[in-house]
């Protein structure tokens, strides 16, 4: 079975789960704070590793997210590694958190720049952006100071790339095209 698949039908089967008991919004927290978690190193490794025993991930999992998530998310972590599928959760939050937007009608955007943005700037991003698209938006901010400056902002499929770094790169192609 193809991973994306496994992945989207375990997201689909709790988001409708949530939309059922009417607690989409409190799943929505959780699963992003899971999805947070499996970014750390050592959980990764933790779900990912053939050595570590069901029962010791579910174990694991009781401890880790004891009292931080709801009894219906706790309980479907326990069913994904009951079914040795742990190593899909990266996958599934994320299809998760993509299927509450569409419900919800955000318009998920990133931002990128060479330096961390403040929390006015980034206010202001967010609300031309709404303006822009028309539409209610998530803003993610990334750093990477192989931009050197400027930013490279992605809305959906769109993409408005203001990088000093491309600029640079553009400016090299013009000059190697051009023949003397």
């Amino acid at each position: 079975m193809n991973q994306s698949k496994i992945a989207v039908r375990y997201s689909k089967a709790l988001f409708n789960l949530a939309i059922e008991k009417n607690i989409l919004d409190a799943l929505k927290n959780d699963v992003q704070l899971l999805a947070t978690t499996c970014r750390e190193p050592d959980f990764k490794r933790l779900l990912e590793s053939p050595v570590v025993r069901t029962s010791q991930k579910k174990a694991l999992f009781k401890e880790i997210f004891k009292g931080k998530i709801n009894p219906l998310t706790q309980q479907f972590l326990l069913m994904v590694a009951e079914n040795r599928r742990e190593a899909y959760l990266p996958d599934i939050a994320r299809d998760f958190i993509q299927l509450f937007r569409e419900h919800s009608g955000i318009q998920a955007a990133k931002v990128t720049t060479a330096t961390p943005i403040d929390k006015e700037t980034k206010e202001q991003i967010h609300q031309l952006i709404v303006k822009l698209f028309n539409t209610q938006v998530e803003l993610i901010t990334e750093e990477n100071p192989s931009l050197k400056g400027g930013f490279i902002l992605r809305v959906g499929d769109q993409q408005i790339d203001a990088s000093v770094s491309t600029k640079i790169n553009q400016i090299k192609r013009k000059l190697i095209d051009t023949s003397i």
